[in-house]
């Protein structure tokens, strides 16, 4: 059948896009917003609405923290490792069931290229398993053995305890990836969730909602949804003393707003933000691998990365030689419909954030850049939030383009001449999550990474990046780390018990 013009999917093995559920999940009930407000939901592939999703309120939001602060007080969810394990384990096995009907889902509500969906699909379902089996193994009380203190040896143990009930804000550019990403971890280690997930993406979080409602033995509360176009309800949660926690993924804007909401209650946050990393690349580097592979990252996901290396660092000696690679692979790159296979990069978001890309483009060619390719909307696709890959050359370290995080399919390229002054330019920003280096000597790539302040870096294309390794930025790109044990254990206290020996 169609909605406005536009194909929508009524059985699992059609194709099209496919809304998701309309409720969200409250203390076990899967359940319409008070009042029955609802919001529309737009494909961005056709500029269509495909639907709508439950707009919850502030009162939505209070009776789902109530839910969790009670299945965390009075439940037995955080004393139960291995029914916590059980649990997670069916979760995963309903989304493998499930993937198609939420590949569909993240294309409609994303228009992310059904080519490149395995990391948004695959991936986080895989983490659902390995979050489950981590946790089932994590030792939770550790022996430090014998110290020496004024009144005599004492032992002292390390206790693992679940902070509480924690609140997840998750963004719109991997929904279903952060959704499990902010929740999993948290719930394996035995805390209670309220997810709020991103107004554009609401779907991926709903449908969370019910297969867990549906297909687990989750008690009611352990795990809540609730969706909402209203920023409040997103506020009353960070505010709400009631929260233990609160891990978000999103602007640095939106961050600050969530430092300042949690201050009062001094409550846990767990923060990653915006990006703008650097690539430096040596001169010694493998152009003809390096450049490809940058455009190629530039684009796909249409750019809307946070950890994306959008400026790009070349030597003055191979400057114009790494800007005609780059060029060559993004007015060759594959741009076109999300749901045709071999497309790689699809459409922005939404209108509003298009024309924040097209906005910042702008400024840098007033700025003085130079446009090498790109800078608009395809031709080839009036319809659909597109935008042209985007190459601009001799970027002001300083300008606006250099230091905003554009989230858009544009890298800019700014020459240097010795590897200090590379060093200083990508460190020149308030962001500090990733960063990049290529370059045949891989002891000096190493020696220029260490100096880099951003929390991980890439080396020759080697990705820093996997679920058994810590992620994390510096200055105001974050705090603290998801991934790994380290990203485990911010879903924990320790508490230190000191005993006789």
């Amino acid at each position: 059948m169609t909605v406005k013009g536009v194909l929508v999917a009524s059985e699992a093995n059609e194709t099209g896009v496919l809304a998701g559920d309309d409720r969200m999940l409250i203390d076990g009930e899967l359940q319409h917003a008070a009042g029955g407000a609802a919001f529309e939901v737009i494909h961005p592939a056709s500029e269509q609405v495909v639907g709508r999703a439950a707009d919850g309120t502030v009162e939505d939001m209070g009776r789902a923290v109530a839910a969790a602060r009670r299945a965390f007080d009075d439940g037995s969810w955080s004393a139960d490792l291995e029914f916590r394990k059980h649990c997670l384990m069916q979760l995963h096995d309903a989304m493998e069931r499930s993937k198609e009907r939420l590949r569909r889902i993240l294309i409609t509500e994303v228009g992310c290229p059904v080519t490149v969906t395995g990391s948004q699909i695959e991936s986080p379902i895989h983490e659902v398993k390995h979050w489950a089996e981590f946790g089932a193994d994590f030792e939770y009380l550790r022996d430090t053995g014998l110290h020496d203190t004024p009144l005599g040896p004492a032992r002292r143990m390390l206790r693992y305890e679940p902070v509480g009930v924690v609140g997840a804000i998750t963004p719109w550019n991997v929904p279903l990836y952060l959704n499990i990403a902010e929740t999993v971890p948290a719930l394996m280690a035995g805390n209670t969730v309220v997810l709020k997930p991103a107004q554009l993406t609401p779907w991926s979080g709903s449908e969370l909602g019910r297969i867990v409602a549906e297909e687990t033995d989750i008690p009611a509360g352990v795990f809540n949804v609730v969706t909402s176009n209203a920023n409040e309800v997103g506020a009353a949660l960070s505010a709400d003393p009631r929260v233990d926690m609160i891990t978000f993924t999103g602007s640095t804007a939106t961050g600050r707003a969530i430092l300042a909401a949690a201050a009062p209650t001094v409550k846990k946050t767990l923060l990653e933000l915006g990006g703008k990393s650097a690539h430096i690349v040596l001169e010694d580097a493998d152009l003809n691998a390096a450049m490809p592979l940058a455009a190629m990252m530039a684009c796909v996901m249409s750019g809307q990365s946070c950890v994306l290396p959008s400026r790009i660092l070349l030597p003055r000696s191979r400057y114009e030689e790494g800007i005609g690679l780059l060029a060559t692979m993004m007015q060759n790159f594959p741009v076109g419909d999300p749901w045709t296979p071999g497309v790689m990069q699809g459409p922005q978001i939404c209108a509003a954030q298009r024309e924040k890309v097209l906005g910042l483009i702008a400024s840098g060619v007033a700025d003085g850049a130079r446009l090498v390719t790109g800078g608009g909307i395809p031709a080839n696709l009036p319809v659909g939030y597109y935008t042209e890959p985007t190459l601009l050359a001799d970027v002001d370290p300083n300008s606006r383009i250099a230091q905003e995080e554009i989230f858009g399919p544009v890298l800019t390229v700014t020459p240097y001449d010795t590897d200090d002054e590379a060093v200083a330019i990508a460190n020149n920003s308030i962001y500090g999550l990733s960063g990049e280096v290529s370059g045949a000597d891989v002891d000096r790539a190493f020696a220029i990474a260490a100096r880099l302040r951003t929390g991980n870096v890439t080396i020759n294309g080697k990705s820093h990046f996997g679920i058994d390794s810590p992620f994390g930025g510096t200055g105001q790109s974050g705090l603290g780390y998801r991934n790994g044990t380290h990203g485990y254990q911010e879903y924990l206290h320790i508490k230190t018990i000191g005993m006789p020996e």
